[in-house]
Formats: structure tokens, sequence, C-alpha cells
């Protein structure tokens, strides 16, 4: 049971980080889209 609980703790940290790491990646592509636009205009 225990080693239950660590493996569950652990998939737990690992998909929040991920989870943040890519919502960094999505605003970073987003401004580097709106710079894009800014230069087209």
């Amino acid at each position: 049971m225990r080693t239950f609980s660590m493996m569950v703790a652990l998939i737990a940290v690992f998909g929040l980080s991920a989870c943040n790491t890519m919502q960094g990646f999505g605003k970073d592509l987003q401004s580097g889209g709106e710079a894009i636009q800014k230069q087209a205009q």
C-alpha cells in the first residue's frame, strides 16, 4: 500500500510539472506569434 501511495504522489508531481511546462511553452509561442503579427502590419 505504501508503494502505491508513493507512485501516485510521484505521478501527480510529474503531471503537474509537465502541465506547467506546457503552459509556459504556450505563452512563449503566443508572444512569438504576436511579434510576427506586429511586423506584418
